[in-house]
């Protein structure tokens, strides 16, 4: 129906993985500690999927009074490492009436720029 503008979010950077898990409480060392997460297998720590669906979540804001959000709700798809640099990109799908208010439905991607998706969701907004 609607394509939203793309909204593009600087590389990710350790710092920033490491600051989210301060704000998150979350300090499982495959988010912060270089060493340890190559020792599982991963090139290098991992941004946490809820640090990339805080982005998500950021553009629906900047597309949408963030009062007007009823609904929001992903599935993550790949892991996201430091020096990736993500674009989402949102479309309204459908619009439905409930209790006498329109309601938009959308989807929602987290993309590299490679195109690799790292998340998609779904989202309704209130139509103003």
């Amino acid at each position: 129906m609607n394509d939203l503008q793309v909204i593009e979010k600087d590389n990710i950077s350790h710092t920033q993985i490491v600051k989210y898990a301060g704000a998150s409480g979350d300090f499982n060392p495959i988010h912060t500690v270089v060493p340890i997460a190559k020792s599982v297998g991963l090139p290098d720590v991992i941004a946490h999927g809820m640090l990339v669906m805080g982005l998500a979540g950021d553009a629906l804001t900047q597309w949408f009074p963030r009062k007007d959000l009823r609904k929001f709700k992903v599935r993550f798809s790949k892991m996201t490492f430091p020096g990736e640099k993500l674009s989402i990109s949102g479309k309204i799908v459908e619009e439905k009436n409930e209790d006498g208010k329109t309601i938009m439905c959308g989807k929602i991607l987290v993309q590299n720029e490679n195109e690799e998706l790292k998340l998609k969701g779904d989202f309704e907004v209130l139509k103003n």
